[in-house]
């Protein structure tokens, strides 16, 4: 008696660990960024990069025939972003803290908790991007673009509207 072979998973479950490990990672490091900020005792730029981001990653992902240059250019962009926004991170979180005495200051400590917690996913799921379906990428892409959006609006443009621009 011969046996038979054994059937593999459909592939349409192919990308649902990767995916899986990437969005419980993201929310892992927001409710982390959250917890911690929230705890600890406080003491009292990448709008640009992210706007480059999201014209290069919707052609990217609309055009499978995009410039080589356009990879390279929202690669760095991105990275650029990251490395401007990490002394904010850092100083939201230990001399702010995870504010909660008005509806703006919580809207912009849930926002900065979600953008590094999407962040952290997106950049998972990189990692497998043979194996996740199309759509992951543009929708994380997008939650790290309007978080990052809210959190401007939320912090600078709120200072500017309110107290004007000082010279």
């Amino acid at each position: 008696m011969t046996s038979q072979p054994v059937a593999a998973y459909p592939a349409r479950d192919q990308y649902a660990k990767p995916l899986l490990v990437a969005l419980l990672s993201g929310c892992g490091v927001a409710l982390a960024l959250g917890l911690y900020a929230k705890l600890h005792h406080p003491t009292k730029y990448a709008l640009v990069f992210a706007v480059v981001q999201l014209i290069t990653g919707a052609r990217l992902t609309r055009q499978a025939a995009s410039p080589a240059w356009m990879a390279t250019v929202h690669r760095w962009s991105g990275r650029i972003a990251i490395l401007l926004t990490v002394p904010v991170i850092i100083h939201c979180i230990y001399a702010l803290g995870f504010g909660t005495y008005s509806a703006r200051v919580i809207a912009h400590s849930v926002l900065g908790c979600i953008f590094y917690g999407a962040f952290v996913a997106k950049m998972l799921s990189l990692v497998r991007r043979d194996a996740m379906p199309k759509w992951v990428l543009p929708v994380l892409g997008g939650v790290v673009f309007v978080s990052l959006i809210g959190l401007w609006a939320t912090s600078a443009l709120w200072l500017f509207a309110t107290k004007g621009v000082h010279s």
